[in-house]
Parts: structure tokens; sequence; C-alpha cells
């Protein structure tokens, strides 16, 4: 997935008057304001009351769905192999939303101020924070992109990482 892809998809899916965040490692370079590394797929939260239109737009632009768990996530693809990782959010009255996980008591916690702006290809778009990066980046065995990944934020933002 390109910069340039990334931001068709947010036209597409800004267009669709839909609100989406970009998270994961685009979500990273997003924050640091770079491409830092090639990125297989895009992941975005959505509202999940907007996943109509959300869905709607994508088909419409020659994405198909090819994995459905929701709650938790869909994916959908293209048949050239470009891959967006939805997440829906249920959002509260004050901004604070949650994403059902696998582990029906453990949801996923988004608080209001983690809704943020970054670059993409020096075009600002919705972002996750660099907290909320680190919150889902701990609890599992990284892959050597994820070890990338928390570099950046910490040579970026000199922070703490878990690994």
């Amino acid at each position: 997935m390109t910069a340039e892809e990334v931001l068709s998809v947010l036209t597409l899916l800004g267009r669709a008057e839909t609100d989406v965040w970009i998270g994961g490692g685009w979500g990273i370079d997003a924050l640091i304001g770079e491409q830092s590394r090639e990125h297989r797929d895009l992941d975005l939260m959505y509202r999940h009351d907007q996943e109509r239109a959300v869905v709607s737009a994508l088909t419409g632009a020659g994405f198909a769905e090819s994995l459905d768990q929701r709650p938790v996530r869909l994916v959908l693809a293209t048949s050239t192999g470009r891959e967006l990782d939805l997440h829906p959010l249920v959002f509260a009255a004050d901004g604070f939303a949650v994403q059902a996980s696998f582990a029906p008591d453990h949801p996923f916690r988004y608080p209001a101020s983690c809704f943020v702006t970054g670059l993409v290809g020096g075009v600002r778009v919705p972002c996750l924070s660099v907290e909320q990066q680190v919150y889902f980046h701990q609890g599992y065995e990284p892959a050597a992109r994820d070890l990338h990944d928390m570099a950046q934020l910490r040579r970026a933002f000199g922070i703490a990482t878990h690994f």
C-alpha cells in the first residue's frame, strides 16, 4: 500500500462523509510525518454507525470483503492485493470509543484524546495518537515490523515502549 493509495482511500471515504482514523504501521508513519517502511495494508478505525457507507464506498472502488470477524474487524481487498483492515468503533457522547475484541470482557478502549492528525505524503490525515499506538503494541510477541514501528516512535517522540 503506497502513500498515494492511502490518500486515495481517505479521499474516497471523505466523499462518503465518513469518519476514519489511520492506525497500525501507516498510523505510525503519519505520526512521524514520513514513510519509514513498506506497508502491506492500511488499518482504519471507523464509526460503527457509518459501516454501511464505509463498505459501500470501498466496494464501489473495487474492494471486496475477504475476512469477516465482526464485530472486531473486517478486511476488504482488491484483486491487485491492496488490503484494508477495518475496525468498527462505538462512540460515547464524550468522544470515548470502544472496539469489540476476541476477549468479550476486554474491549479495546479509545480515549477521546487519541484521535489526532498526522501527515501522509505531506497531507494532514486523521490517525491514532502515539499513546494509543503504544497501547496496541503490547501483550504479544512482536514481529520485525512491530519492532521497527516502536523504534520509530522512540526516535521521533523520545518515549518508552514495551519492546
